[in-house]
């Protein structure tokens, strides 16, 4: 099957209304600066001075040193060997090598062929992430064993299969029955399935890894539930989860949609940190519920994949890139590589974007935990209690930070909660200055 050069141009205009919608919403959406206002003598300085040791820093910034290298180098393999399967006839061979087995006809290069590639492809990553783990593991942050981390490996990898088959399988059918608009049904289906998996997360995905038990009757337990009333946040259930089972990191989070939206607090949190600082952190992922930051983020990525898979079709609709990877077009399985390795590469040139987007919404989500709880002082305790237990870079790099952070730095966080400290004016006592500590003013 030829390419349609004019499904390529419909593709590529499809591509540049997509794409500037995504743009102008997230530039138009994302809380550019979620404090708003304006600080008396100008907002604190960001660093770890004051709020942590040059002991704390360097024990950090030993351990970052050591697991930094590997995650580079699982980056790096995963997307080079996707690459090298996808722009070369490898690529193809191994479909029809995995698909041979199964008697080699279409739905046997579909579903082996693109196991195999997803396969190797994970592979390829694997040892360095288990040299990460390993670094984990002997910073007691990881609590697994070896069998427990690859059963954790598997179940994801187990995921990846089930989700990127059914794309693919669904891909190839449609670019067979409509082989010059394959990609606006596609995109529309992509869309779908984004929407589909985030309202399923919480109840099919969460379980593989954690149970869940309700947080038994108790002062805590009223009192978070009151938060959630407080703030206008219907919840279902406060659970516990057993996340001990796997690391020694404390969180929290707040799952679901309508009925089924649940408070969930690790039992790490709750066996490590007092109750006013539990209250911190939920009254932060409350913050997210209140904005409605998963429903946001998930309209927002279901129109960036319906892009995405119109950048896909421009790719397999190339002549060149198809005799690159043996392929006759997108309905041909041949063609699975070369369309892994495109997603491969739109996930990677997202990935900045979509980070520097969330560490706008989690520092909006900080300041509505001090609106909600008026309590800065332990907001500021939580985030250094979190960066020591997690052993967070202090002193991020901004090219690392731009790579792998998700959420702002420990001592920037601690800094936002300093200025709203300073900003705001508490009902009966007057402005908002906290006793002396890790929020002291210059402190």
């Amino acid at each position: 099957m030829r390419p349609d050069p004019t499904g390529r141009r419909s593709a590529l205009a499809a591509l540049l209304v997509l794409g500037a919608a995504v743009a102008v919403v997230v530039a138009v959406t994302t809380p550019w600066d979620p404090l708003g206002v304006d600080v008396p003598g100008g907002r604190a300085p960001v660093g770890p001075d004051g709020d942590f040791t040059a002991a704390e820093v360097a024990r950090a910034d030993a351990y970052r040193g050591a697991v930094r290298p590997p995650s580079w180098l699982s980056l790096g393999a995963g997307l080079l060997t996707a690459l090298v399967l996808g722009l070369t006839p490898l690529g193809g061979r191994l479909v029809a090598a995995a698909a041979r087995p199964l008697g080699g006809g279409r739905r046997a290069r579909l579903l082996a062929g693109g196991a195999g590639v997803v396969v190797v492809t994970r592979l390829a990553s694997l040892p360095f992430d288990a040299r990460a783990e390993q670094v984990a593991m002997r910073a007691g942050l990881s609590t697994r064993d070896w069998p427990g981390w690859l059963l954790d490996v598997g179940r994801g990898l187990a995921l990846d299969l089930v989700l990127l088959l059914l794309a693919l399988g669904a891909l190839q059918a449609m670019a067979r029955r409509w082989p010059r608009r394959w990609w606006a049904p596609a995109a529309g289906a992509g869309a779908a399935l984004v929407v589909a998996v985030s309202f399923a997360y919480p109840l099919v995905v969460e379980p593989l890894y954690n149970r869940f038990t309700p947080l038994p009757e108790g002062r805590l337990r009223s009192d978070l539930l009151a938060l959630a009333e407080r703030d206008g946040v219907p919840v279902a259930d406060v659970l516990v989860a057993d996340a001990s089972r796997r690391t020694s990191t404390l969180n929290a989070y707040v799952s679901g949609f309508g009925a089924t939206k649940r408070i969930v607090v690790y039992d790490t949190l709750l066996e490590r940190a007092p109750p006013e600082q539990v209250e911190s952190v939920v009254a932060h992922e409350l913050g997210h519920a209140e904005e409605q930051d998963v429903l946001h983020g998930t309209l927002v990525g279901a129109l960036g994949v319906a892009a995405g898979v119109c950048a896909l079709a421009l790719a397999l609709g190339s002549p060149r890139l198809l005799r690159r990877a043996g392929a006759s077009g997108a309905g041909d399985p041949r063609s699975t590589a070369l369309a892994l390795a495109v997603v491969a590469v739109l996930t990677t040139a997202a990935g900045p974007v979509q980070l520097l987007v969330s560490r706008q919404v989690e520092e909006r989500a900080d300041l509505h935990a001090l609106e909600l709880t008026r309590d800065p002082l332990s907001l500021a305790e939580l985030q250094r209690r979190l960066a020591l237990t997690s052993r967070s870079d202090l002193t991020p790099h901004p090219l690392v930070e731009a790579l792998f952070a998700s959420h702002p730095s420990a001592p920037e966080r601690i800094a936002r909660a300093r200025d709203w400290a300073r900003a705001t004016t508490l009902p009966g006592r007057g402005p908002a200055v906290p006793p002396p500590g890790p929020l002291a003013p210059g402190g």
